[in-house]
């Protein structure tokens, strides 16, 4: 018979742990070559003030075997907080098992507790799996919302930051100019007579500004 699950809040003890997890996911979504977190950051964003996330980790028998990373947003719509789950992720041999479960119904609780209105995630649109396991537990899929993500160079360029180049200028026109002798003059335009009248047939041109 398989141990049973205990799920509780990290701690600033659990930094070792939650690093180990959070590459554990980079490395699941192939995306390793982007996690640059260090165990400085997260004890400073996690457990430091103002403190930015927090987190579950699942154990079996003491084993960490999976976690969740969240934080709170706000949903102007519906007036009330959102739980936004930034991280889950379950260790390969255990899932199946009730650890993605547990997690969720946990996050769920603390959801309801702070009056959430919903929560929040993303998944890779590769990952069938977890698309299926999320379905089935209720959850919708928004497809007509895009990510929209600003980072690095352009981030520190909007902020003022940077110097390097800025946002592209307006493309002059394209046509030549014919250029003009040195010391010639333009020729004044010829004026209507101040009287002339219309012919009634004829239709009125657009006045000029």
């Amino acid at each position: 018979m398989a141990a049973a699950l205990t799920i509780r809040r990290g701690t600033r003890r659990d930094v070792p742990t939650i690093l180990a997890l959070i590459r554990g996911l980079a490395d699941y979504e192939r995306l390793l070559h982007e996690c640059v977190a260090t165990a400085a950051g997260i004890r400073r964003d996690g457990f430091g003030r103002p403190r930015y996330f927090e987190t579950l980790i699942c154990r079996r028998a003491r084993r960490p075997v999976g976690f969740a990373l969240y934080f709170f947003t706000y949903s102007t719509f519906l007036a009330r907080p959102t739980l936004y789950l930034e991280d889950l992720f379950v260790l390969p041999s255990e899932r199946g098992r009730g650890a993605g479960v547990a997690l969720l119904r946990a996050l769920a609780r603390i959801a309801m507790r702070r009056r959430c209105g919903r929560m929040e995630w993303a998944v890779l649109d590769w990952n069938r799996p977890a698309m299926k396991f999320y379905r089935a537990l209720g959850a919708g899929f928004r497809k007509e919302w895009v990510l929209t993500r600003l980072t690095g160079a352009p981030l520190a360029r909007l902020a003022g930051r940077a110097t390097g180049p800025g946002p592209p200028r307006a493309r002059r026109s394209s046509r030549p100019r014919t250029p003009r002798a040195a010391g010639s003059r333009r020729r004044p335009r010829r004026r209507a007579p101040a009287r002339a009248r219309r012919s009634p047939a004829s239709p009125r041109s657009p006045r000029r500004s």
